[in-house]
């Protein structure tokens, strides 16, 4: 009994071994793109980056809270300094002197610590807005290399037909000679292309294991997984997708970064100006000092002299002339900010280019694909048509193989064709700044 009860929990991890594996098997865009944002190392670190920038907060708003430290000494004086008053001396101290104390120290006005808690809080921001920027990117990232594997995967099984149809066409022939009804030119000829067609095979599985591995590391998967992606994932394309005649640059996350990135560079110049500001704190300290002929200070009985002492004022520091170097730092802050600016002014010009170059390649890709999968209809039919001749001996085995690497070259071009066109939607889905709709 106690064997059955002990082997419950190794059942249910079974159990649950399976369903992973089971969830495995069929890998949609959807699953990966989740498993991506949360795996992926620049998602995660990009995730981390936000933690930072809110210690980076805590430690500048530190700055502005009070300032206390403790201290301590001792001190032995082997010769003891006299002070001379007319024909009398007297000894300045004693041999030991012990002293502990607190200082207190607060910020009253102190322009560049507030200017910094600014910035520090934008920066939080920012760090937030970098890290849906990164998550976008690996999505791009991801979809793109997902599109490949199925891709490649498809041209494998267009080279997995073809041999079964060499095969055939091989046995055929293979009879043919030996009742002296075909020459040994022929045979040889189609295993010569039988070969090809293998050695072929072998290139795209490697390929493909490649582009897989790929993905999985792109991911943050792995790369010892094995993913299985669902057959049907590439959807038949008829009709383009609704396009606008331009877009909304202001929404992308690039373009809001960089104003982000504008404020805090204004902020900097800020923080320099305030170097021409005047800092005032308040400053406060309370001491006990002990002084004794022996070194008993710390003795209940002993002869030490302890005395208190306490201090608060005002520190105003004004700066007078530091040789420019503010005005310096001024002026380099106002180049950073017009730079910042030119490439809020490419970047703009760079995304309304990349979504009309996306409407353009959509276009093309959508003829493309009509016209290859007509392409492969008919050379479909003319391979069929073409191998019924050649069973019946009215067509000859140079025709035959001519029309299978035209039916082959077909197929590959119109699975490009759905690589393409996928590529560039996704290009349009980011232009549009939806391309988290992905994960939807």
């Amino acid at each position: 009994m106690i064997k059955r009860v002990k082997s419950i929990p190794i059942l249910i991890l079974c159990l649950l071994f399976a369903n992973l594996v089971s969830a495995q098997e069929q890998l949609t865009l959807k699953d990966a793109l989740h498993f991506a944002i949360q795996n992926n190392a620049n998602a995660r670190k990009a995730k981390l980056d936000i933690d930072g920038g809110k210690y980076k907060t805590q430690e500048i708003r530190a700055r502005a809270l009070p300032q206390i430290t403790g201290s301590g000494n001792l001190t032995y004086n082997p010769i003891i300094g006299q002070l001379v008053v007319g024909s009398l001396s007297f000894p300045m101290g004693r041999s030991w002197n012990v002293n502990g104390g607190v200082q207190l120290s607060q910020q009253l006005f102190n322009q560049q610590v507030f200017t910094g808690l600014q910035a520090a809080k934008k920066s939080e921001a920012y760090y937030n807005l970098n890290s849906d920027y990164t998550e976008e990117q690996v999505i791009e990232m991801v979809a793109n290399n997902y599109y490949q594997v199925l891709v490649s995967r498809q041209q494998l099984n267009v080279i997995d037909t073809n041999i079964k149809n060499v095969k055939v066409v091989e046995k055929i022939l293979a009879n043919q000679y030996k009742n002296g009804l075909a020459k040994k030119i022929d045979v040889d000829r189609i295993k010569v292309n039988l070969t090809n067609l293998e050695t072929q095979r072998e290139q795209t599985i490697n390929a493909v294991i490649q582009l897989e591995n790929q993905l999985k590391y792109s991911m943050g998967m792995p790369v010892a997984t094995t993913i299985t992606l669902p057959a049907d994932e590439f959807s038949k394309v008829e009709t383009l997708p609704a396009m606008a005649d331009s877009i909304n640059v202001e929404g992308r996350t690039e373009i809001r970064l960089l104003n982000i990135q504008n404020e805090l560079l204004g902020l900097q110049r800020k923080a320099y100006v305030s170097e021409y500001y005047p800092q005032l704190s308040l400053t406060g300290n309370i001491s006990r000092t002990g002084l004794s002929d022996k070194f008993d200070l710390l003795s209940r009985h002993g002869l030490a002299t302890y005395y208190n002492s306490s201090a608060i004022g005002l520190t105003l520091n004004i700066p007078i002339f530091n040789g420019f170097a503010t005005r310096s730092r001024i002026r380099q802050a106002d180049v950073d900010i017009k730079k910042n600016n030119e490439d809020i002014r490419q970047t703009k010009n760079t995304l309304n280019l990349a979504y009309e170059n996306a409407k353009i390649q959509l276009k093309n890709n959508i003829n493309t694909i009509k016209s290859q999968r007509q392409n492969v209809l008919l050379a479909q039919e003319i391979y069929n048509s073409t191998q019924n001749n050649y069973n019946n001996g009215l067509a000859a085995l140079t025709d035959l193989l001519d029309t299978e690497n035209a039916l082959t070259s077909a197929q590959n071009s119109y699975t490009q064709a759905l690589l393409n066109y996928k590529i560039a939607e996704i290009q349009l889905i980011k232009s549009n700044g939806n391309i988290k709709s992905l994960l939807k």
